[in-house]
């Protein structure tokens, strides 16, 4: 299980490519995209987004909430986690802070996860 921005070449080691924004990254064609799957519902919700705006001094904060959020999907974060079990399961996002984004708390979410 990894994380990697959309905007990385596509690697043959990325295995299923699940992109987890809940808008289309600028720039990316849906076609040579090479995702398997869009989850828009595992985004964090839109007052979230917009509340952090990508803040790094409030990134603990939008963790904890967004962790909450995600309490809310355990269908989807199981089938994910089944998924990465069988191959590589490479969760795609846009945002540009490599370290304070919603790719991070998840994928900490599915490697805690039994």
């Amino acid at each position: 299980m990894k994380i990697k921005r959309i905007y990385e070449p596509t690697s043959a080691n990325d295995g299923y490519r699940v992109l987890i924004d809940r808008l289309w990254p600028r720039g990316i064609k849906k076609e040579l995209a090479a995702i398997d799957e869009w989850i828009k519902d595992l985004a964090p919700s839109t007052a979230l987004r917009n509340w952090f705006h990508h803040d790094p001094d409030l990134f603990p904060a939008f963790k904890e909430q967004y962790k909450k959020e995600l309490e809310a999907q355990t269908l989807i974060l199981k089938r994910l986690k089944q998924i990465s079990r069988k191959q590589n399961l490479t969760l795609l996002y846009g945002a540009k802070d490599e370290i304070h984004n919603q790719a991070v708390v998840l994928l900490e979410v599915l490697q805690k996860m039994k």
